[in-house]
């Protein structure tokens, strides 16, 4: 412990005073928006599960997990690309003016392209015609993350702005299911209510950008277009590589097994993503934009400090993460008042993936920071190309646990490849 004490200070006094201002300012909104943000859902997943039973509840999980390609699809890679691009220019009101009508144009079109195809697969697979309505409720978050300038806030170094409307959002959420759903019938509020949220927040945070942060829009010319593309394609094909092995896990079993194994497996997911996340999410969007700023000045001076702070990451993962894998049976039954014993086993095999991704994070932050995106997009194909079948393999072989073991191996794999591509390097 107090070695790990010395290595903060340590790494603290390598930023400059404004770095560490900034960097901390941005950290503490960021944590509170996930805190509340992660909180408020894990207050609300007991109520659901409860209230609309483990079927519905699978339901509703397997066309979250459908709808996050559309996400996926509809976010390209700007996430990434765009918030470097912006922060590299904030201070150039036409240059950002240009990112920002390109880059909202794009998510826009991809969106309608997205409602396409969601349309034809509700019409035509059964498995999604029968609950038809499930889907396209949940398709409103899609256009809601689509109209949410996340990436502006961040290239702009504004994590406030994200942290107070996704706050809101949450809050307001949480109430609206608590006054609205009240038994099972009730389930097709859940994804209503959340869209409905989503496309409140993505507008309001539109508003923003508009009226106090100045932004104006113009229609962007080809060129424009055609240069965000090609800056988001590295991280797109990365990003549906990534979740090729995430989001197909929830998928895979709600196709593989059934709608109440999918409640109790997503279950895990959630509160795995919950330890994986908070506060070690916050913390890295606070400091990529920094990060990317102290790279353009001295390469050596961001790859000693990404190291630093990968260590400090590691150990308290080390002194964390086994506490919460020791105590995970008294966790989810107080949580979700009973003795799930799938949920349990899977929330423990997660855990273990959740460390190599914890001892990962900032070395595969910094390969962006440095240019390297095409390192990135290969390491996530790779893996992509070799997990995603054995995720359906092993989930066909051994249900819902297939899917934990899965990931254990595949972050294991992405752990030991970015480890080693990350050291020849050679910055220092």
């Amino acid at each position: 412990m107090r070695s790990l004490i010395r290595q903060i200070k340590k790494t603290y006094g390598m930023a400059k005073p404004h770095e560490r201002k900034t960097v901390l300012r941005n950290f503490a909104s960021l944590s509170v928006l996930q805190a509340i943000t992660y909180v408020l859902p894990v207050l609300i997943l007991p109520y659901l599960f409860r209230v609309i039973g483990p079927e519905k509840f699978g339901l509703i999980a397997f066309a979250q997990a459908f709808v996050q390609y559309f996400m996926i699809l509809t976010d390209y890679g700007f996430s990434i690309s765009a918030t470097k691009e912006i922060s590299l220019c904030q201070h150039d009101r036409t240059e950002v003016n240009k990112v920002f009508s390109s880059v909202m144009t794009m998510k826009i079109v991809l969106a309608l392209i997205s409602l396409g195809i969601l349309g034809c697969a509700v019409y035509f697979i059964p498995k999604f015609h029968d609950d038809w309505r499930v889907y396209l409720l949940s398709f409103g978050a899609v256009l809601g993350n689509t109209l949410f300038p996340v990436w502006f806030f961040q290239g702009t170094e504004k994590m406030k702005y994200i942290a107070d409307l996704n706050i809101a959002g949450g809050i307001l959420t949480v109430l609206c299911i608590l006054f609205s759903v009240r038994g099972p019938q009730d389930y097709l509020m859940v994804p209503l209510i959340n869209s409905c949220v989503a496309l409140i927040t993505g507008l309001w945070g539109q508003y923003i950008a508009f009226k106090h942060l100045g932004v104006s829009f113009r229609f962007p010319g080809y060129t424009s277009l055609r240069r965000q593309l090609t800056a988001g394609w590295d991280i797109f094909v990365s990003v549906v590589a990534i979740n090729a092995y995430t989001t197909t896990r929830i998928f895979a079993v709600g196709l593989l097994t059934n709608n109440t194994i999918t409640g109790f497996y997503s279950i895990a997911e959630k509160l795995a993503g919950l330890c994986q996340t908070f506060p070690l999410a916050s913390f890295s969007q606070a400091l990529f934009p920094r990060l990317s700023k102290i790279f353009h000045k001295s390469k050596a001076r961001a790859y000693e400090f990404m190291q630093r702070i990968q260590l400090i990451t590691i150990n308290i993962s080390l002194i964390c993460l086994p506490l919460i894998f020791v105590f995970a049976n008294p966790i989810i039954r107080t949580i979700f008042g009973g003795n799930y014993p799938e949920t349990v086993l899977s929330f423990r095999l997660l855990l273990v993936s959740v460390l190599f991704i914890s001892s990962n994070a900032f070395r595969v932050q910094f390969l962006l920071v440095c240019g390297k995106t095409h390192i990135y997009s290969r390491i996530h194909v790779v893996m992509a190309m070799i997990g995603l079948p054995m995720i359906f393999m092993l989930i066909s072989s051994f249900s819902y646990v297939g899917a934990a073991i899965a990931t254990i191996l595949i972050e294991a794999g992405i752990f030991a490849i970015t480890y080693v591509t990350v050291r020849r390097l050679k910055f220092a």
